[in-house]
């Protein structure tokens, strides 16, 4: 494995901290080794893995489910961090990742390769929609915990509202590579939960 030279270990150790949060239950640690092993399995379709690998670590780096700045704050957080490790037009391209976490669209930028990498990173982060029915299920429910103080009838209208605008993209997934491989599934899961949000 060649070091990281993005994320040395005393930021990855920072960083895990953060991650192991008591109130986590799904935005913690195993969400980003996850990210991390689905970058590496995408290595060489992407052009600035270790940018890609630095955005992951930092995309929920700041999470409270009460609040509605999580990814600017870990986008600001990122750009504290990295600033002097990383050449200006890099940071600002982890920035513009992390930042797209918030909507899962993908960002304006000018850069056909940054774009690119953005759209890997965005899916990624949404490839446990398309996991088996069974993984799926327990990520909606570690969801839920995390909204434990919403209370039902609004966390399901809010959730509808979130698995509908989903399933109303004409793709879930921004890639083809994941679209091959994620699409089908996720819709079916989107779905099955949509339906049963809806029926109370």
């Amino acid at each position: 494995m060649e070091n990281e030279p993005l994320i040395d270990e005393a930021l990855k150790s920072e960083l895990t901290a953060l991650y192991q949060a008591g109130d986590r239950h799904y935005h913690d640690l195993a969400h980003v080794e996850a990210m991390l092993a689905l970058a590496e399995e995408c290595r060489r379709l992407l052009h600035d893995p270790d940018a890609v690998e630095a955005a992951i670590w930092f995309h929920d780096a700041i999470y409270d489910s009460r609040a509605k700045d999580n990814e600017a704050k870990s986008a600001a957080l990122a750009e504290q961090k990295l600033s002097g490790r990383v050449s200006p037009e890099r940071l600002s391209r982890i920035v513009a990742m992390i930042d797209a976490t918030a909507t899962h669209q993908l960002p304006q930028l000018d850069d056909e390769k940054a774009t690119s990498d953005a759209a890997f990173l965005l899916d990624m982060d949404l490839a446990i929609l398309g996991a088996e029915p069974d993984v799926f299920d327990a990520y909606e429910k570690a969801v839920r915990r995390e909204y434990g103080w919403v209370e039902e009838p609004m966390w399901r209208a809010g959730r509808a509202a979130v698995l509908k605008s989903f399933l109303a993209r004409p793709h879930v997934f921004h890639t083809a590579e994941f679209r091959q491989r994620f699409e089908a599934q996720a819709r079916k899961n989107l779905a099955r939960s949509l339906a049963a949000l809806e029926a109370g």
